[in-house]
């Protein structure tokens, strides 16, 4: 049987029954601002365009805090370069979007190039 998912102590059915204000008393200070002061137009936008079932749902408000409203729906944030896809769940909740789309790569080394060394600056290129 699988293990029932709880956000601050709240099911997902509790969770999503709940409207801004109450979801607002739940999540931490900086994001609590945010709800309390509003939405931008873009950020209502996105909200409508989710609430009406779309299934590719773009979006670039990558300061968009996850409210219970984007549950279980599928976003594609942009990160600068190319479109993340995101698939929202109760965990996400009071976070950000962009959070989830990182838009730097950690840096993978591997050999060093040609002149990074002493040894290397003598080997021909050919």
């Amino acid at each position: 049987m699988a293990k029932e998912q709880l956000w601050r102590g709240k099911t997902k059915e509790e969770v999503m029954k709940l409207d801004l204000k109450d979801f607002s008393v739940l999540v931490n200070s900086r994001e609590r601002r945010k709800l309390v002061r509003g939405f931008t137009t873009m950020e209502k936008i996105l909200l409508k365009d989710i609430a009406s079932g779309d299934q590719k749902v773009k979006t670039h408000c990558r300061d968009m805090v996850i409210v219970p409203a984007m549950v279980d729906k599928k976003l594609s944030v942009y990160n600068g370069k190319e479109w993340i896809p995101l698939h929202i769940t109760i965990d996400m909740l009071g976070h950000r979007l962009g959070e989830f789309a990182l838009t730097r790569k950690s840096v993978k080394h591997s050999a060093p190039g040609i002149g990074a060394t002493r040894s290397s600056a003598a080997i021909s290129v050919k």
